[in-house]
């Protein structure tokens, strides 16, 4: 069985969204890009498909040719424990930009730091730092 890869639909900013997160995340790469071509369903040199790899974890993404009447949803979250304080302040910094805060980045019952928020693309992010005996 193959790995489950997370897949995300944009409607024409798939390749910034992919590029932003690159710019964040230390030896993150693309593996393969194909685009839309003259007279193809999709807007000629949008993202018809691609491949990228985030920590490790590869990841999907297209710039959908039809319009939806749905996008992202914080129902489903990207989650990341962090090693230091530094590391979360410098992710919640950079990806929550533009984006709605849910759960601003504070010391919670549950945890020694903790953020909530969808970023400018609306793709939901929770970063964690645990403190000693907590976590996943």
């Amino acid at each position: 069985m193959q790995p489950i890869t997370p897949f995300f639909m944009f409607e024409g900013n798939a390749e910034e969204a992919m590029n932003f997160y690159l710019s964040i995340f230390e030896g993150a790469s693309i593996s393969h890009i194909t685009r839309y071509g003259a007279n193809e369903v999709g807007k000629e040199g949008s993202v018809q498909q691609a491949i990228f790899t985030l920590n490790g974890q590869t990841f999907m993404c297209i710039d959908s040719p039809i319009k939806h009447d749905f996008t992202f949803t914080p129902a489903l979250s990207l989650y990341i424990t962090c090693d230091t304080e530094e590391e979360i302040d410098r992710l919640y910094g950079a990806l929550s930009i533009g984006g709605a805060v849910l759960m601003p980045i504070n010391a919670y019952p549950f945890t020694q730091k903790f953020a909530w928020f969808n970023d400018q693309f609306g793709v939901s992010w929770q970063l964690n730092l645990p403190g000693k005996g907590e976590g996943f």
